[in-house]
């Protein structure tokens, strides 16, 4: 069995190697020139992941870029292993010219990141099936109740999860984004939001979460690991 990490022991453990903690998951981008080189990055990750890429290892390739995520796929969380294969591709790229870094302070358009969409509900088991339906979605491994999350069962699309209401609130929206951020993005990306014109409405529960809002209300969180256990 492989022991899985905490959201602290996670982030930690590969901080130093140019990988941030997600949403369970390790995340890492990687500048290319091309997609033959974004191709054979890929294939000299799978190479050293050996075994354990089928279930650990997801890659998005782009020819200026490669993105790697790693989570235990059974177990939806970060184990030892995930941080082991994360710095065994960061050493590879390493050796082919490359870095691993969460495009911070590097001037790339983003960070790495992980989007959400959250729903708030007052019947959550009476909805979560439309949901699930519609979007052709999927439970999560290990979240499969009546009020658990959704997922993209291939991955392209973000994880929707549900809010409990405990009252109708008319003329509210009832459908935000999470957008999960590296804990050391979070600061510069609210100040973006702010300076483009939003109202920042709580931070009561920072650095879990920032709720900030667009000049007609509507809402959107900026999240990181943090501020999540105890």
């Amino acid at each position: 069995m492989e022991q899985m990490l905490s959201r602290q022991e996670a982030s930690e453990a590969v901080q130093d190697h140019g990988w941030r903690f997600l949403l369970g998951a390790l995340r890492t981008s990687v500048p290319v020139g091309s997609l033959a080189q974004a191709i054979g990055l890929a294939a000299d990750a799978v190479a050293v992941c050996g075994d354990h890429a089928d279930r650990h290892l997801r890659v998005d390739v782009r020819p200026d870029r490669v993105v790697f995520t790693l989570q235990s796929s059974d177990r939806a969380a970060v184990t030892a292993r995930d941080v082991e294969l994360a710095r065994r591709i960061s050493a590879t790229a390493e050796e082919s010219g490359c870095v691993t870094e969460p495009d911070i302070g590097t001037g790339a358009p983003r960070s790495v990141q992980l989007l959400e969409i959250a729903i708030d509900a007052l019947d959550i088991a009476g909805i979560r099936p439309f949901w699930k339906a519609v979007l052709g979605y999927a439970d999560e491994a290990g979240a499969e109740g009546p009020e658990d999350p959704l997922v993209d069962p291939v991955g392209q699309g973000p994880a929707v999860w549900f809010q409990q209401m405990d009252r109708a609130r008319p003329q509210r929206n009832r459908i935000h984004f999470d957008i999960c951020v590296p804990h050391d993005e979070a600061p510069r990306r609210i100040e973006t939001a702010l300076a483009a014109g939003g109202r920042l409405l709580s931070a009561t529960r920072a650095p879990a979460f920032w709720v900030l809002a667009d000049l007609e209300e509507n809402e959107a969180c900026v999240t990181t690991w943090q501020g999540r256990d105890g």
